[in-house]
C-alpha cells in the first residue's frame, strides 16, 4: 500500500470522498498511460532504470530492475532475464499495436503468433519504430499462452470505446460485453467516476460505481472510505459508519478514515468514540473538531445530572444545545428528550420526538455504550416503552419494554417499568371487559387497579370518568376527567365526557367551554355541534334570558315572504340567507353543505330563499344571479357572494361566529 502522505482528497471536509490512487506495485498488467495528443506519438524508450512519461498521467513502473517504453497511451516493458535485449523488428500491420510482455516476445506467423527463440531474441533489431507492444492482438481477439507469461483461462478484449473504456485499452478478463463489463473494470476509474458523481450530488450513483470498486478491490480501504461519505450524505449514517470502521479495520493508520469516523460518532451522540478515532496516535486533531466534542460531553453530562433530580426542563434545554453542537441524529439524545417531555405532560410533543428517530438506519451502537446506566439501544426503548402506555397503546409498549429488557437484562429501571407496564395493560383489558358486560362498578376497580401502578395513565382516568357516568356519580366522572386532562390538556375524550358531566350537573358555563374547544378541534362533528348548541341555549334560559330554541336538524329554515325575511334578518345575531332557484344545478349542488354548516355552526341563524317562488324578496334584495349568499348582522348585510366556493363560504361564516 502507498504511503498516507500519497492520499491526497478533492475537498478538506470531513464527508467527502478521497482520491488516493489504487496501487499497482507488483500488478502483472500495468495501467495503460493516457494519450498525450490524439495521433499515435512515436514512443521514447528509456534506460538505466529511468522511465520517460509520455503525459501527466503516464504510470511509471516501480520495479528498478526493469526498464520501460513508453508509447502513448501504452506502458511497454523489456522482457526479463535478457539484459540489454531490444524489441524484435517485426513487419507490424498498419492500425495493430504490440507491446512486449512479461515473457518472449510474440511473432505474428500466418493466422497464429508463435513465442520467438533464444537465438532469434538476439537478433532483433534495435529500430525503436518497429518495436512490438506488449499484448500483441491476435485477429481472433485473444492472446496466445506462450512461455514466461502469466497465464489465464480468461481472455482479453480490446476496448470500443463505450461506457468507462477507451478506444483500445485492453480489457482483463475476457468477454468486453455488458455482462462481464463490472468484473472486468479498472476499480480506480470506477472510484474517479463515483468522485465525480458525488461532487455532483447524485449519491446513489457514487455509491453504485463506489460498490463496483469494491467488488474488484474488496481490500481497498480508500474505496470503503469513500463509500462511508456517499452514504452518510444520503442520511444512511448506520451503513456509513460500518463501512468506516471496515476501513479503518484494512488501513489501521489510514487518518482520513479515522476523522470521518470521529464525525460520524459524533453526530450519533457518541463523544468517547469520535474521541478515540480524532485522537488516534499519529494524527493531528482538528481543534475545531476537538472544541466541539468537548461542547457535545459537557451538555450530555448537564443532561444527565438533570435527568437524575427530575429537572427535566434543564435536560430538555441541554439536549436541545448538543443536537445544535452537531449531534443531529442521536437516537439515544432524541429518546432522552421524548422521556423529558413525557414527564412534562407534553405527550404528543413526547411522541412525535419519538417518531424522528430513524427506523431503519440507527447505529446500533456497542453492547459497552450506555446511556444514564443503560445499555444505548435498550434505552430508547425503554422511553418508547413508557409513551406508548401513556397514550393507550398498551400492547406497543408491552412488546418494547420486553425488548429493552432482552438487550439489558440486569438493569432496575428498565425491569419496574416492563412491570408496570404489564400490570397496566392487564387492567386496562380487565376493566374494558367488565365495562363491555355492564358491571360498571367493578370496572372502576379494575381500572383502580392499573392506575396504582401508574398514577400519570390518563386513558385509565378517561376509563373510569365513563363508568362513573353510567354510574350517575357525576362529580367522580368530573374529577377523574380533571386528572385524564392535566396530563394530556388535549385529550378530546376527556373534554367531551367532562362536559357532558358538567352539564348533567348544570354547570353550563364550563360545559360551553368545554364543547367550544372540541369545536374547534372537530368543526364537522355533528354531536358536537348540537351538544354545544343545546348547552348555549341551557346557559342563556340558567341566567334568565328569554331565548327561542332552534331545532337542529340539518335543514336550513325556508323563507317565503318579504315580511318574514325582514323579521327574520334583523333578529339579534349572524344570519346566513341563501337565494337559490330549484332547478338551478349550482344551487343543488351546495345546498347540503349549507345544510351541513348549519349544524357546524348552531349559534348562526341559516335561511333560504327560493328567488322565482319568492320574488318580492328576491327583487327587494337586488338578487340577479344564483346561488347567492348575504350574511347580515342585527338587520344590517355584513357580506354578499355570488358562486361562491365551499371554502369561501365556511370562512366567511366563522369569521362571524359570536
Amino acid at each position: 500500500m502507498p504511503s498516507h502522505s500519497e492520499r491526497p482528497s478533492f475537498d478538506r471536509e470531513m464527508n467527502k470522498p478521497d482520491f488516493k490512487e489504487l496501487d499497482l506495485m507488483g500488478s502483472p498488467v500495468s495501467p495503460l498511460l493516457r494519450h498525450n495528443n490524439g495521433g499515435g506519438a512515436a514512443p521514447t524508450t528509456s534506460s538505466g532504470g529511468n522511465s520517460s512519461n509520455s503525459s501527466a498521467d503516464s504510470v511509471s513502473s516501480k520495479n528498478s530492475n526493469s526498464t520501460a517504453t513508453h508509447f502513448s497511451g501504452e506502458l511497454l516493458e523489456k522482457s526479463p532475464g535478457i539484459p540489454g535485449s531490444a524489441p524484435t523488428n517485426r513487419n507490424i500491420r498498419p492500425g495493430r499495436r504490440r507491446s512486449v510482455s512479461a515473457g518472449l516476445p510474440l511473432i505474428y506467423s500466418g493466422s497464429s503468433f508463435t513465442g520467438a527463440t533464444s537465438s532469434s531474441s538476439s537478433s532483433v533489431s534495435s529500430n525503436p519504430s518497429t518495436i512490438l507492444p506488449s499484448g500483441n492482438i491476435c485477429p481472433s481477439g485473444k492472446i496466445v499462452k506462450t512461455m514466461g507469461l502469466r497465464t489465464s483461462n480468461k481472455t482479453d478484449t480490446l476496448g470500443g470505446g463505450k461506457g468507462n473504456y477507451g478506444h483500445g485499452s485492453i480489457i482483463r478478463g475476457g468477454g468486453g460485453g455488458a455482462k462481464s463489463g463490472a468484473a472486468t473494470a479498472d476499480p480506480e476509474e470506477m472510484k474517479r467516476a463515483g468522485n465525480e458523481m458525488y461532487k455532483r450530488g447524485n449519491f446513489s450513483e457514487a455509491l453504485a460505481l463506489y460498490d463496483k470498486s469494491i467488488s474488484i478491490s474488496p481490500e481497498n480501504a480508500v474505496y470503503r472510505s469513500n463509500r462511508a461519505a456517499a452514504l452518510a450524505a444520503a442520511g444512511r449514517l448506520g451503513e456509513a459508519v460500518r463501512e468506516c470502521e471496515e476501513a479503518v479495520r484494512l488501513d489501521p493508520g489510514y487518518g482520513r478514515a479515522h476523522q470521518r469516523l470521529s464525525s460520524l460518532y459524533l453526530r450519533l451522540g457518541l463523544p468517547d468514540n469520535a474521541r478515540h478515532h480524532l485522537c488516534f496516535p499519529g494524527q493531528h486533531s482538528d481543534p475545531a473538531e476537538l472544541q466541539k466534542l468537548q461542547l457535545l460531553e459537557n451538555h450530555i453530562n448537564r443532561c444527565a445530572d438533570a435527568r437524575k433530580i427530575g429537572d427535566w426542563k434543564t435536560a430538555v434545554r441541554e439536549i436541545d444545545a448538543a443536537i445544535a453542537v452537531g449531534a443531529d441524529s442521536s437516537p439515544q439524545l432524541i429518546a432522552c428528550k421524548a422521556e423529558a417531555l413525557l414527564k412534562l405532560q407534553k405527550i404528543e410533543e413526547s411522541d412525535y420526538c419519538l417518531s424522528n428517530i430513524p427506523k431503519s438506519e440507527q447505529y446500533t451502537p456497542s453492547s459497552q455504550i450506555k446511556y444514564f446506566g443503560m445499555v444505548a439501544e435498550a434505552y430508547a426503548l425503554f422511553v418508547q416503552a413508557q409513551v406508548e402506555m401513556a397514550l393507550g397503546r398498551f400492547e406497543n409498549a408491552v412488546s418494547a419494554a420486553e425488548k429493552a429488557r432482552r438487550i439489558d437484562y440486569s438493569n432496575v429501571e428498565i425491569a419496574m417499568v416492563l412491570n408496570n407496564v404489564k400490570m397496566v395493560a392487564r387492567a386496562r383489558t380487565h376493566g374494558n371487559e367488565l365495562f363491555n358486560a355492564g358491571r360498571y362498578a367493578e370496572a372502576c376497580s379494575a381500572y383502580g387497579e392499573g392506575l396504582r401502578c401508574d398514577s400519570s395513565n390518563s386513558v385509565l382516568y378517561c376509563n373510569r370518568a365513563v363508568c362513573w357516568s353510567k354510574l350517575r356519580l357525576w362529580e367522580k366522572s368530573v374529577e377523574d376527567c380533571n386528572q385524564a386532562l392535566k396530563i394530556q390538556p388535549n385529550y378530546k375524550k376527556a373534554l367531551l365526557r367532562r362536559a357532558a358531566s358538567n352539564g348533567k350537573l348544570g354547570r353550563w358555563a364550563d360545559a360551553v367551554r368545554d364543547y367550544e374547544l372540541l369545536r374547534k378541534e372537530l368543526p364537522g362533528d355533528i354531536e358536537v355541534a348540537e351538544s354545544l348548541h343545546n348547552a348555549q341555549v341551557a346557559l342563556k334560559k340558567s341566567r334568565g334570558v328569554d331565548i327561542h330554541k332552534t331545532k337542529i336538524s340539518g335543514e336550513v329554515e325556508e323563507i317565503s315572504s318579504l315580511e318574514i325575511f325582514k323579521t327574520a334578518i334583523s333578529s339579534p345575531g349572524i344570519s346566513v340567507v341563501h337565494f337559490k332557484v330549484a332547478a338551478n344545478e349550482q344551487c343543488e349542488e351546495i345546498s347540503p353543505f349549507v345544510n351541513l354548516l348549519c349544524v357546524r355552526y348552531p349559534s348562526i341563524h341559516f335561511y333560504k330563499v327560493d328567488a322565482e317562488e319568492s320574488l318580492a324578496v328576491a327583487k327587494a334584495e337586488g338578487i340577479r344571479m344564483v346561488p347567492t349568499f348575504k350574511i347580515y348582522k342585527n338587520g344590517d348585510k355584513l357580506k354578499e357572494m355570488i358562486s361562491p366556493t365551499h371554502q369561501i363560504l365556511e370562512d366567511s361564516v366563522r369569521n362571524y361566529i359570536l
